[in-house]
């Protein structure tokens, strides 16, 4: 968890070669974890899903400036994290496809951007939570403008609901 977090400071500087090392070691202490009982109670939720879904979220902090080098590789690892994580993540299950759907945006795919955004919509609708409310605010900008197809505008009443409850 903590080369996760070096990673993510690496990610916000801009450093992808720092970022790709501290995820591998990350990875490797991941692997190298001893019984879930030795480990401390508060890592418990940390685990394949988890380390996924963190590298897909901070690759997609670097889409945002060069969506062409990370974008897809964001998407691949939060893919991952939706393949071994369900809904009974919660928080981190939406988050994932707010994330996902940010990718497609970026990627210039609003079909695929509509139908994500509209199942993290789904599952957040059920959520209390600040940082799922936060990232909804974040995915909003992608939805405006002229010209938008039909699904993306119902996606986006969708996200003012939500924001606005």
């Amino acid at each position: 968890m903590l080369h996760t977090r070096e990673a993510w400071a690496l990610a916000c500087m801009g450093r992808p070669s720092g970022f790709r090392r501290a995820t591998g070691q990350a990875a490797d202490a991941l692997s190298d974890a001893g019984r879930p009982d030795s480990e401390p109670y508060w890592i418990g939720y940390f685990d394949d899903a988890e380390l996924a879904g963190v590298t897909g979220g901070r690759l997609l902090d670097m889409a945002r400036s060069d969506p062409c080098s990370y974008a897809d590789q964001a998407a691949d690892h939060i893919r991952t994290a939706l393949d071994r994580r369900g809904p009974e993540a919660g928080r981190g299950h939406a988050l994932d496809w707010i994330g996902l759907a940010e990718c497609a945006f970026l990627l210039g795919d609003v079909s695929s951007a509509a139908g994500y955004s509209r199942r993290a919509v789904e599952v957040a609708s059920g959520l209390l939570s600040g940082r799922v409310r936060a990232q909804l605010a974040q995915l909003y900008p992608y939805t405006v403008g002229d010209g938008v197809p039909r699904a993306v505008t119902e996606v986006r009443a969708g996200i003012r609901t939500l924001l606005t409850t």
